[in-house]
C-alpha cells in the first residue's frame, strides 16, 4: 500500500478527536520506510535540479502541528540530498517592529519560494488563526477575517505557478506528554524543552479547535490540507516524503532547451 495522508473534503467539518493519530502505512515497518525514504530523496533531488532549472514553478511545503509533532525532525529525513541552493527552510518567529507595521502577510509573502525553489515554511501564516486566537492577541473581530484572507493569498501563489502543499502533523496529547517527558530527561534533549511549553500544553483543547477551524476554513482545491499521523515518527516521515515525492514527479519538470547551436564549439 502506498503511504498516503488523510483528506478531508472541502467544505466538510474536520473533526481532530475521529482522526486516527497513530495509524501505520501497511507493508511498512521502520526499517523499510527509511529505505523508501532514501529512495524518494534521491528521486526528488533529481527532480528539483530540473525544477531549477526550469525555473517555471515552485513549491511550497507547510508544515503545522501542536509542539513536539515533529516539524524538524520530518524536514531532516525527507529532504536530505537536497540541493541547498534550490531549497530554503524558513521559520516564522515573533514578528519584528518593521513586520508589525505591515500586514501579517506581508513577512510570509516575502519568504515564499521563487520560480525554480522548493520552500518550507516550519510553521507559517497560520499561526494567525492559530497562537494569534488562543492567546487573544488580537480581537475575534480580526482574526475570524483572517481565514478567507489565507485563502485568497493562497489561490494568487497558486494562479501564479506555486504548488501548495499543507501538512498537519497530528498526534495525540499523550504522545506529545512522553515526547516533553524526553527533552527533560535526555540531557542531550535539554535543549529543546522551554518551561512554557508546559504552559502551551494547558491550552491543548483551544488549540485544538482553532486547528479544527483553519483545516475546515482553509481546505480548498488550489491548497489542500493533508492529515499526517504522526504519533509514529517513520510513518509520519515516510507519508510526507511520499507526498512531496508525488507533487513533484506531478510537476514534471523537464531540462530547459538550448537556445544556441553549440556543436562544434571547442574550449582550450
Amino acid at each position: 500500500m502506498k503511504p498516503h495522508p488523510i483528506l478531508i473534503s472541502p467544505g466538510k467539518k474536520c473533526r481532530l478527536s475521529e482522526i486516527p493519530t497513530s495509524q501505520t502505512t501497511e507493508g511498512f515497518d521502520k526499517k523499510s520506510a527509511k529505505t523508501q525514504i532514501k529512495k524518494n530523496a534521491v528521486v526528488m533531488a533529481d527532480l528539483a535540479r530540473r525544477l531549477y532549472a526550469s525555473r517555471q514553478r515552485a513549491v511550497l511545503l507547510v508544515l503545522q502541528g501542536m509542539d513536539t509533532s515533529g516539524k524538524d525532525g520530518t524536514i531532516r529525513a525527507i529532504m536530505r540530498g537536497m540541493n541547498p541552493q534550490s531549497c530554503q527552510v524558513v521559520s516564522f518567529k515573533a514578528p519584528s517592529q518593521v513586520e508589525l507595521d505591515h500586514d501579517y502577510l506581508w513577512r510570509v509573502h516575502a519568504a515564499t519560494p521563487r520560480k525554480g525553489n522548493i520552500g518550507i515554511f516550519n510553521r507559517s501564516h497560520y499561526e494567525d488563526v492559530l497562537i494569534v486566537r488562543v492567546h487573544e492577541m488580537v480581537p475575534k473581530s480580526v482574526w475570524s477575517q483572517r481565514y478567507e484572507q489565507i485563502n485568497t493569498w493562497e489561490q494568487t501563489l497558486a494562479e501564479n505557478g506555486t504548488i501548495i502543499v499543507k501538512c498537519f502533523l497530528h498526534i495525540s496529547n499523550e504522545e506529545q506528554r512522553i515526547r516533553l517527558q524526553d527533552r527533560i530527561d535526555n540531557p542531550d534533549e535539554n535543549w529543546k524543552f522551554n518551561p512554557r511549553d508546559l504552559e502551551e500544553r494547558k491550552l491543548w483543547p483551544q488549540y485544538q479547535e482553532a486547528y479544527e477551524d483553519a483545516i475546515t476554513k482553509c481546505n480548498t482545491k488550489h491548497a489542500p490540507w493533508h492529515i499526517i499521523p504522526s504519533d509514529v515518527e517513520w510513518n509520519r516521515n515516510l507519508i510526507v516524503s511520499q507526498l512531496l515525492r508525488e507533487k513533484l514527479e506531478g510537476l514534471d519538470p523537464q531540462w530547459p532547451a538550448s537556445t544556441e547551436d553549440f556543436r562544434g564549439m571547442v574550449v582550450e
